[in-house]
């Protein structure tokens, strides 16, 4: 028998005979802070959470409901929000929608079996996802959607709490939490121990321990079971319940007066002090993990029986029955009526459409505009002032570290809600002087030295996007980003597509990377691999190859996220940073001079650069492999008359694949020139372009990194193209040998 069914037959059978557990908590009702009404609205938000997981499990077996979650054994998560205000916003388990169904109560107008059992089937009319995905979440209950996520959402959910204190001294135009607003996590016991988790606990506490506000409620809802894996008893509490700078509270999730009164204790802590704490629930977990999931496949039968047995819609009954609030008749008829409600609703949901083509799949991957008031910008005075003595080398030309530096300085005078972090970014200036200065013209607050933690500093950008502000987080070395690039995938770009576009992320992310440094840090310093990038739906990413066009890039990167609310990937080629020559020494061809905000001709998003105007050659090529190129054209037209154009690809994702095609046509041949790796480069989009879209017999080849590690060294560039790499295959393509 399914255990669905023989969950629901136990409930109507020991509530009819009085056969309920006895208390789990010592704490009375009366003392509890509800009435008898508020106890009856949260029996009811229980009891719609599993007629809704029941009725998506009849769905499922019609073919009409898809692969699901349920929250059954986890309804005590409603008294968490009972405890909390509806304006605070909430980065739910996938198992709490009950919690979501008692937020819905606190809000008018809201309909949640209707529009939950949409999401269930799928349908474009689901409120939240537009049907993208079976989630949680409400725009209007300021409940950001989550997918089945393993802990991911923590990090975002600390730097949104972080970023409440950070509104209240820069009051960011879009700011969407209210000053004393307290962000709230939860997640599973098994989910606790997943590196991402402990690394978003470390810094919440790392934060509060140094007395910046961190108004935060981490709730872990404990069953006891990750999918299979059990939890080692009193695992939980012995983790988490002395962190420094954290408090530690602990109800049972079976009782609503334990789990209202330890909540409402946990969030007014959280409210007042303004620091973080960690709610552990006890909960049971009712018929498996997901779907079909067979419990008594890897749990004794007398367990999963023991479990069933705590059903907290039986200890919700027995408190409803003992403090003479309702009877037993009452209690089956809401259960049953509810049940049958979510019937009728489930059959008008299926009859709602459905997303039906890719470009009702795709059309909220890129998020909706959003409008800002005008404001007048600095005056010459104020300009003159923050840029100091700089002001006075501003006309001679600089590299493109200095450039972007003073970039950044203006975009940080211009836009009050652009805010920078990452490590060693504040007094010391980055470890290539790129945000030199910037902390001491802009202070701490908006120049943020995180700590050393890739998850948290993009968690930290997450979290102040969903608040109003533009981030610009730096990762150290690309390299780095490994460690943290899911909370890109997973998180900020499917913010929008899994919302509709209610909710966004926008933000620049600055990365340090890239090959060719000579003598410093071998593979993990030199990373020539964008492919973890490039396949992100909806992620922009931009590589400037020299200075000029890094302020102007840079410019429109913040336009992006500003106005059109984009995540952004800014890769800033490490060895370009300080170069200034291209041919010999001080010639001073790799250095420009500033364009100040209003001067010069923007870069807007697929744009293009070219230098020459030659149709024996077009080499496409971006970052370094533009400047090698560059030296190579030299050569190439100097001692065998090849005649070139080089294109600066700039953007490299989305790819603007028309414009590339449109300023080689003229040209007789075709090389890419690719310092990322043979194996998931560019080259490869680039190569398959040509191979469907040139004429027929046009030639037209690649050179691209061996796919190999970089190492330390005279040898650390000899896997990478060169300039003499770059003449011999022009050479070779186009058959111009002596």
């Amino acid at each position: 028998m399914d255990r669905a069914d023989v969950v629901h037959d136990n409930f109507l059978r020991r509530v009819g005979e009085g056969d309920l557990p006895p208390p789990v908590s010592p704490d009375a009702f009366a003392d509890s802070g509800l009435s008898p009404v508020d106890l009856v609205a949260l029996f009811r938000s229980q009891v719609l959470s599993r007629q809704l997981d029941r009725t998506s499990r009849k769905l499922q077996a019609r073919g009409e409901g898809f692969y699901t979650i349920g929250s059954s054994g986890h309804e005590g998560n409603a008294a968490v929000a009972a405890a909390l205000r509806a304006d605070d916003m909430a980065f739910l388990h996938y198992r709490d929608a009950a919690f979501q169904i008692h937020r819905a109560t606190q809000v008018p107008g809201q309909t949640p079996a209707w529009d939950m059992l949409l999401s269930f089937v799928a349908s474009r009319d689901d409120p939240i996802s537009g049907g993208r995905h079976k989630v949680l979440g409400s725009s209007a209950l300021s409940i950001p959607p989550q997918t089945s996520t393993i802990a991911s959402h923590l990090p975002k959910a600390v730097g949104a709490a972080y970023s409440i204190g950070l509104a209240r001294r820069l009051k960011p135009e879009h700011q969407r939490l209210v000053d004393d607003a307290v962000v709230m996590a939860s997640f599973g016991d098994a989910s606790a121990n997943h590196s991402t988790a402990q690394g978003a606990f470390n810094t919440a506490c790392w934060t509060a321990y140094q007395g910046v506000p961190m108004p935060l409620l981490f709730v872990c809802e404990d069953n006891g079971i990750g999918i299979s894996t059990k939890t080692p008893g009193g695992w939980i509490e012995a983790t988490m319940s002395e962190r420094p700078a954290m408090s530690y509270f602990r109800c049972s999730g079976l009782d609503l007066v334990d789990s209202y009164k330890t909540a409402r204790a946990a969030v007014d802590f959280v409210r007042r002090r303004r620091k973080p704490a960690f709610l552990h629930m006890q909960t049971v977990r009712l018929y498996g993990h997901a779907g079909s999931d067979m419990q008594t496949a890897y749990m004794d039968k007398a367990e999963v029986e023991a479990d069933e047995a705590n059903d907290p819609l039986l200890h919700s009954a027995r408190l409803l029955l003992e403090n003479g609030i309702l009877d037993r008749d009452d209690i089956l008829a809401i259960y049953n009526e509810t049940g049958e409600r979510c019937g009728r609703v489930a059959e008008r949901a299926i009859e709602r459409p459905k997303l039906e083509t890719a470009v009702d799949v795709m059309e909220s991957l890129v998020p909706p505009k959003r409008q800002w008031q005008a404001k007048n910008g600095p005056s010459d005075e104020q300009r003159a002032a923050v840029f100091g003595s700089d002001a006075k080398t501003m006309d001679k030309p600089q590299h493109m570290a200095r450039l972007l530096n003073w970039a950044l300085t203006d975009i940080l005078l211009d836009h009050d809600e652009v805010v920078m972090a990452g490590e060693d970014i504040g007094p010391k200036g980055g470890v290539y002087n790129v945000t030199a200065k910037l902390h001491d013209r802009f202070g701490a607050h908006r120049v943020i030295n995180t700590l050393l933690d890739e998850q948290s500093i993009l968690g930290l950008a997450i979290g102040l996007a969903h608040n109003g502000f533009v981030p610009i987080p730096e990762i150290q070395f690309l390299a780095y980003l490994h460690n943290a690039e899911d909370q890109l995938r997973g998180e900020a770009a499917t913010l929008s597509f899994f919302s509709n576009g209610q909710f966004t992320n926008p933000m620049i992310v600055r990365i340090a990377g890239l090959g060719y440094q000579k003598g410093f840090g071998g593979h993990f310093h030199n990373d020539n691999s964008l492919a973890v990038l490039r396949d992100i739906p909806g992620l922009v990413v931009a590589c400037p190859s020299n200075g000029a066009d890094a302020v102007h890039m840079m410019r429109e990167c913040v336009r992006l996220a500003r106005e059109e609310q984009r995540v952004v990937a800014f890769i800033e080629p490490i060895a370009l940073y300080m170069t200034r020559d291209l041919h010999e020494t001080k010639d001073g061809l790799w250095t420009s001079t500033y364009d100040p905000p209003g001067a010069g001709q923007p870069i807007r998003l697929g744009e293009i650069g070219q230098f020459g105007d030659g149709e024996d050659l077009a080499i496409v090529t971006y970052g370094n492999g533009v400047y090698l190129s560059r030296q190579a054209e030299k050569q190439l037209a100097e001692e065998h008359g090849i005649r070139l154009r080089i294109i600066d690809l700039r953007w490299l994702a989305p790819l603007n694949g028309e414009a590339v095609l449109s300023a080689i046509e003229p040209c007789a041949h075709v090389l890419v020139v690719d310092e990322c790796r043979v194996t998931g480069s560019q080259s490869e989009a680039l190569m398959a372009l040509f191979a469907e879209k040139l004429p027929e017999g046009r030639p037209f080849a690649r050179i691209a990194a061996e796919d190999s590690f970089i190492p330390l060294g005279r040898a650390a560039t000899v896997t990478l193209p060169s300039r003499d790499s770059i003449i011999d295959a022009a050479l070779t393509l186009t058959g111009s040998r002596a």
